[in-house]
């Protein structure tokens, strides 16, 4: 089924092999999978990765609040939902008519606690009272345009605002290979956060192809050591380096600011993403 939507083109595709899920997509770029009987299969590696980190913040179970910006096909918030039952999760998703084609043809707006705004993410942080959430995740994407202006030191400390004490932010970055701009959206949150953890795969870290890379940043130490733990076991291999680290693999580059924004060409996305 596909519908026009604010950024294109969205198809929703039913997996063959599982009559339960389905991926959705942007002109053809891979935005979400949606398993509607088993929200905690977070089948995309990116999810996967966040999910991760969430899962070894806080105790197993504990209900948190959450604000997600960029909606998709809410697969975040329905694992929260299935791992922490009681919270508490705003969604603001700018494209109304993604909204509502996800509504119609898999109802997932019935999550528990779960609200969803039609609204610009910027907007939505800027009503979000201070020190209110226990987690920010940030997965905005215009179909294949990356929303660069989104990553910066000023926008990321709107962010931190809104945060608990020890709360967490996640972001879902999208590189085309050279790592400029992933660098720099880094520098920006490092220079928020005093804690920051970067997870890829090793080809994308070293700039063999283009790729995500998740970032979690907190006020309070990350759970690095049993993150590296399930990263070594994970059948799909995964590097989990903190700020040092990612530094001494890849490079150091100058945070991304409002007065000094991304120069070289905005990384667009011209593949299905991971």
């Amino acid at each position: 089924m596909a519908r026009p939507v604010l950024f294109g083109t969205a198809e929703l595709v039913r997996d063959q092999e599982h009559r339960q899920a389905w991926t959705i997509t942007v002109n053809g770029i891979l935005q979400s999978y949606v398993d509607l009987t088993e929200p905690a299969n977070l089948a995309m590696p990116y999810t996967d990765w966040i999910g991760q980190v969430v899962d070894r913040h806080w105790d197993t179970g504990e209900p948190i609040r959450a604000v997600h910006l960029g909606g998709g096909g809410y697969s975040i918030p329905r694992y929260i939902t299935a791992m922490r039952p009681g919270s508490d999760q705003t969604v603001y998703e700018l494209d109304g008519q993604l909204v509502d084609l996800i509504r119609e043809q898999l109802g997932l707006t019935t999550t528990p606690g779960m609200r969803i705004h039609v609204q610009d993410a910027r907007a939505g942080i800027d009503e979000t009272p201070d020190a209110t959430v226990d987690l920010v995740v940030q997965d905005v994407f215009r179909a294949g345009e990356i929303a660069t202006e989104l990553a910066t030191v000023e926008f990321v400390g709107r962010i931190a605002r809104t945060l608990r004490p020890g709360g967490l932010y996640t972001t879902n970055l999208w590189d085309g290979g050279d790592l400029d701009f992933a660098l720099r959206a880094v520098a920006a949150i490092s220079e928020v956060f005093p804690h920051t953890l970067v997870l890829a795969e090793t080809d994308v870290l070293t700039r063999q192809r283009p790729g995500n890379l998740v970032v979690a940043a907190s006020t309070r130490e990350l759970p690095v050591a049993v993150l590296e733990l399930w990263a070594a076991t994970d059948p799909d291999p995964v590097h989990c380096l903190p700020l040092a680290h990612l530094t001494a693999m890849c490079g150091h580059a100058p945070p991304l600011t409002e007065n000094s924004p991304l120069t070289s060409t905005t990384p667009s996305i011209h593949r299905r993403r991971d």
